[in-house]
């Protein structure tokens, strides 16, 4: 489910689960261990990528759907502790977005360091409110770290999803370019990055990330909790199982 490249100093993870790459919990336990590995083995930097024309779809709805109360809670925290492992690492991520990224795609994307959007019909955004979910704390105060509050307010309520121009402009990407240039200047930005001195760049990084770390320290058993109270009401359940039935007709 997942393609590892190396790029000298930085390694490149490329979400290979056809046809969307979708997030199921064992994408993100693979996710999770290929990070640790990256640590282990002193990566100086780590692109996060998908396939041309689709990073990633977001959370897989119709798995999730078969799943009782206790696997979803379970999912839930596997979800959290993926997007900590994101934003706290002791190495700089970039996302190359290479298409498609809606709901969990654009969440693992602000959770890195850098964003690096393909030109083309693509969309992004958290679209949580228009599948029935609520944007949970953690993920409202990871999307107002890059875009600040406002447009933060703005996106999450509305449920947004853009498409390259007006995400670049709002700062919920960094660069759009062609598609085949979006790995490459993903692992260029990671590749400088990793060749400041590591204290000092350790250091300030870790200074300026500090209010990611605090919102997932933030991230208690209440709160998965109501997730998952909210997971299996009547409005959610009715609009995910929506969603499901049109991602079938799909494929």
């Amino acid at each position: 489910m997942i393609t590892t490249v190396e790029h000298g100093r930085v390694r490149e993870l490329r979400l290979s689960r056809p046809p969307v790459n979708a997030l199921n919990p064992a994408l993100m336990a693979a996710l999770r261990a290929a990070l640790a590995r990256a640590a282990t083995d002193g990566c100086g930097g780590v692109v996060l990528s998908g396939t041309p024309g689709r990073f990633s779809g977001g959370l897989d709805v119709p798995e999730l759907l078969r799943l009782g109360r206790d696997d979803i809670r379970a999912t839930w925290e596997l979800f959290f502790a993926l997007l900590r492992d994101i934003a706290c690492s002791d190495f700089p991520t970039v996302a190359a977005l290479t298409g498609h990224s809606p709901a969990g795609g654009t969440v693992l994307a602000v959770c890195a360091d850098y964003r690096v959007l393909a030109e083309g019909p693509y969309l992004l955004g958290l679209n949580e409110v228009q599948v029935g979910l609520s944007v949970p704390p953690v993920l409202f105060r990871v999307l107002s770290h890059v875009v600040g509050a406002r447009q933060a307010e703005r996106l999450a309520v509305g449920g947004l999803l853009l498409p390259p121009a007006e995400a670049l402009r709002v700062g919920l990407v960094d660069e759009v370019l062609p598609l085949d240039a979006v790995v490459p200047r993903a692992v260029a930005w990671a590749t400088e990055l990793a060749g400041r001195p590591p204290v000092a760049m350790v250091t300030t990084r870790r200074l300026a990330r500090r209010e990611l770390r605090e919102a997932f320290e933030a991230v208690t058993p209440d709160l998965l909790d109501g997730i998952v109270e909210q997971w299996f009401s009547a409005e959610t359940q009715a609009v995910m199982q929506a969603l499901a039935a049109k991602l079938g007709k799909r494929t």
